[in-house]
Parts: structure tokens; C-alpha cells; sequence
């Protein structure tokens, strides 16, 4: 996501608290933090997907994501 962009999202919470938003700078604001959000849990998948845990024979093993509940 570009700084811009960024910048938007921001603006448009202020506005929000202020002044209040049009029905198309909600929309504008729901999909801009919904773009957000996705690019940020990719960004952290990555990263989480190159932790490794030491156990304790000394080995290492890579960090699992945990099955759903349901």
C-alpha cells in the first residue's frame, strides 16, 4: 500500500471524528482499511513464515500454523 493511500485512511478517520463522512467516502474508507488489512496479514504471514523454534534437544522446527477449532 502506498503512502497516499495511507495518508487517506488517516485523513478520513479524522474527518470521521469531526465532521462526519459521505456515504462514498465510507465506502472509500471500508475498502481502503480492507486493502490494508489484507496486505498486512500477507506481510506478516511472510514473516512468520520464516520463524523457526528451538526445541529442546537443540533442533530447530519450523513454526506451524494451528488448525481452526471447528
Amino acid at each position: 500500500m502506498e503512502k497516499h493511500e495511507i495518508d487517506r485512511i488517516n485523513e478520513l478517520a479524522r474527518k470521521k471524528k469531526t465532521v462526519g463522512l459521505t456515504a462514498a467516502e465510507v465506502e472509500e474508507q471500508a475498502a481502503l482499511r480492507k486493502r490494508y488489512i489484507a496486505e498486512f496479514r500477507e506481510s506478516l504471514r511472510g514473516t512468520l513464515d520464516q520463524v523457526y523454534i528451538q526445541q529442546e534437544d537443540g533442533s530447530y522446527k519450523k513454526l506451524e500454523q494451528k488448525k481452526p477449532l471447528n
